[in-house]
């Protein structure tokens, strides 16, 4: 399995299956409004966690004919559970602020099951704690993407309380201050720094497996806009 960042919130997993050849997964692809420019995307299922810009630019993703020659790919928009191509998918309602969506509404954190793999992509959360339901449903993670930057979402040092609670064994930050993007954030580092790590290079994509995961190391991996 892969996974690309490809800025702000939006990722692409891609995956291989036995039976249904190779599936794109995309979450989250952003208006360039927002300064960034969005590469060509193509998926199979695409995520989106809420209606705001910087995360639902459904027609910048185009589908692929692996799903009954559709055209546009099988989209998802909101809590629910699904299974495309042996793919299961569980959404999750959240907030986007701590005052129960008073200010900026819901998001919806998705949580896929993957080569063996389960990832947990938090969306624009806001809540500076996950309540004891959400846990149950998130479960157990393998792979943890969760905003860093602040100002809309979490902060790092709320960042860092979450990772505490679902303990995944990589973690993966978005959603912060990068080149071009017009949106204000704090950077990765002041993510870094409330962990305690001074630096970490950043990779182009994380290549993984089932078998590539340490039960005891938990690991954060910074991945570069791709």
């Amino acid at each position: 399995m892969q996974i690309i960042w490809k800025g702000q919130s939006c990722f692409q997993i891609i995956t291989n299956r036995s039976k249904n050849g190779q599936i794109s997964i995309v979450i989250d692809p952003f208006s360039e409004d927002i300064g960034l420019r969005l590469p060509k995307l193509e998926a199979d299922i695409l995520l989106i966690t809420h209606k705001h810009p910087d995360h639902n630019n459904i027609k910048g993703v185009s589908g692929t004919a692996s799903i009954e020659g559709a055209k546009a790919p099988f989209l998802i928009e909101g809590p629910g559970e699904y299974e495309i191509k042996e793919v299961y998918i569980q959404g999750i309602s959240a907030w986007h602020d701590e005052s129960e969506g008073k200010e900026r509404g819901e998001v919806t954190i998705y949580i896929m099951e993957v080569e063996g793999l389960r990832i947990c992509h938090l969306g624009d959360i806001g809540q500076k704690d996950l309540t004891d339901e959400q846990l149950e449903q998130i479960g157990d993670v393998d792979i943890l993407m969760i905003p860093v930057g602040g100002v809309y979402t979490i902060s790092a040092k709320e960042a860092v309380k979450i990772i505490s609670q679902i303990e995944p064994k990589i973690t993966i930050p978005m959603h912060y201050q990068t080149p071009k993007l017009k949106i204000k954030l704090d950077g990765v580092d002041k993510f870094l720094k409330a962990l305690g790590i001074k630096s970490v290079t950043p990779e182009a994509k994380l290549t993984i497996k089932e078998k590539d995961l340490s039960p005891e190391e938990a690991k954060i991996i910074v991945l570069s806009p791709k």
